[in-house]
């Protein structure tokens, strides 16, 4: 079957879930298999190709390859990147100082909205895990055997001015995937364990688990809630298509 857009989108996506869930997994040569196929589809592929060696650049950083980080960078750069904010993140800052990421990086273009999203799927990022956090802590002790799946801000569907802009949407719903997979196994487990400890023992206490049912349903209702109002707005500003430098590098406040 050929190639599309669309299923290499989804085969990137499923790397990067593989590497969230299991770190100890090698992307790698998936990321490499990623980037010769999507560069094979001509223009129409190039920002998957972006995405995956950028995602190589990080793999490289991780492992101390700094020479090897900035070869990717400077790939993705050319087939589109344009993550000035994920290049303000901990594990870039030490390839501020080297000459040949400081030429790459002013070589990178944005419009004003689109830095805006990708301001929006940073700190969507954060957010995500630190829910998912809360919500591990939260069903701790809960007796009833409901599943609580992790509310989750919806991806931006507006057409950016720049493609680098996808790569970051592919980050974060990878993220979010992985995150809500572990939620909902962790969840089935609590669930099932309680139903055979009934099981074993009828000690289930029903009141209780009902009294649970309830704070989680009106906690799930809230959490979904605030996840909807998260949603990313467009801002109305002047010039918001006109396309320029990224902003100087360690200009840009990585989100908290």
């Amino acid at each position: 079957m050929a190639d599309t857009v669309h299923s290499l989108v989804a085969r990137l996506h499923d790397l990067l879930v593989t590497h969230v869930s299991d770190g100890t997994s090698d992307i790698v040569p998936g990321l490499h298999d990623v980037v010769a196929r999507s560069s094979a589809l001509g223009p129409d592929g190039a920002w998957i190709a972006a995405a995956a060696h950028a995602n190589l650049s990080g793999t490289a950083l991780v492992q101390g390859r700094a020479d090897r980080a900035i070869s990717h960078l400077e790939a993705a750069v050319a087939a589109g990147y344009n993550d000035c904010v994920a290049l303000h993140a901990g594990p870039a800052l030490p390839l501020h100082h080297a000459p040949r990421f400081q030429a790459l990086y002013r070589r990178m273009r944005i419009t004003e909205d689109d830095l805006d999203e990708l301001y929006w799927l940073h700190q969507e990022m954060r957010i995500a895990v630190r829910d998912a956090r809360d919500a591990t802590v939260d069903n701790v002790g809960r007796l009833d055997t409901g599943v609580s799946p992790l509310p989750q801000a919806p991806l931006p569907t507006r057409e950016p001015h720049t493609q680098g802009v996808l790569a970051t949407r592919v980050d974060l719903a990878a993220l979010q995937s992985a995150l809500q997979r572990a939620a909902l196994k962790a969840e089935f487990q609590r669930s099932s364990g309680i139903t055979s400890l009934d099981l074993i023992d009828g000690s289930w206490d029903r009141p209780r688990a009902a009294l649970d049912a309830w704070h989680a349903d009106a906690l799930d209702t809230r959490r979904q809630r605030a996840a909807e109002a998260r949603a990313f707005v467009e801002r109305p500003s002047a010039g918001s298509s006109l396309l320029g430098p990224c902003p100087p590098l360690g200009s840009l406040t990585y989100p908290a």
